[in-house]
C-alpha cells in the first residue's frame, strides 16, 4: 500500500483493513437500503478500486450479505461484534468502505448527498442542532 495508507477496523478490533487514496467517490447515501443497514439517516460511503484495498487481520470474521433484488447493493459486517465492514463489489472491481470504520482521518470529505429524495422524513441537518461535548 502507498504511503498515504489509511487504516480501518471493526469495534472489537478483530478485523482490520487498509485503503489507499484516491477514492472513486466519498458521499452520503440516503437510500432506504443504506438507512436500514446503518441504522441511521444515511451512510457515509467511500469507494476504492480493489487494488487499493487490503485486509490486514481477521478476514475470517468478515461476513457478507447480498440483496438478491439489487444489482449492486451488499453489506458486510464483523461476525464477532456486528460492526459494519467494507464489502467487495459483485464484479470484484471495488470495495465500498463505510467511512465510520476508518481509524485514520481520510482528509477527503464527502462531496455529495445521493438518493436525497429518499431521505428519512425525520432527517434534520446536523449543523442546525445544538451541540454538546459529551452525551448529556
Amino acid at each position: 500500500m502507498a504511503e498515504s495508507t489509511l487504516r480501518g477496523s471493526c469495534l472489537c478490533g478483530g478485523v482490520g483493513y487498509e485503503i489507499s487514496p484516491p477514492f472513486v467517490f466519498f458521499h452520503h447515501c440516503h437510500c432506504s437500503r443504506c438507512r436500514k443497514s446503518s441504522g441511521s439517516a444515511f451512510s457515509a460511503n467511500i469507494l476504492v478500486k480493489a487494488a487499493q484495498f487490503r485486509w490486514t487481520r481477521g478476514e475470517e470474521l468478515v461476513r457478507r450479505w447480498e440483496l438478491p433484488t439489487a444489482q449492486h447493493y451488499c453489506t458486510g459486517w464483523c461476525a464477532a461484534c456486528g460492526s459494519a465492514l467494507p464489502w467487495q463489489s459483485r464484479n470484484g472491481k471495488g470495495f465500498l468502505v463505510p467511512a465510520g470504520t476508518l481509524d485514520d482521518d481520510p482528509v477527503a470529505r464527502p462531496d455529495r448527498n445521493i438518493f436525497w429524495a429518499s431521505r428519512a422524513p425525520w432527517f434534520t441537518e446536523p449543523s442546525s442542532l445544538p451541540t454538546v461535548d459529551e452525551g448529556k
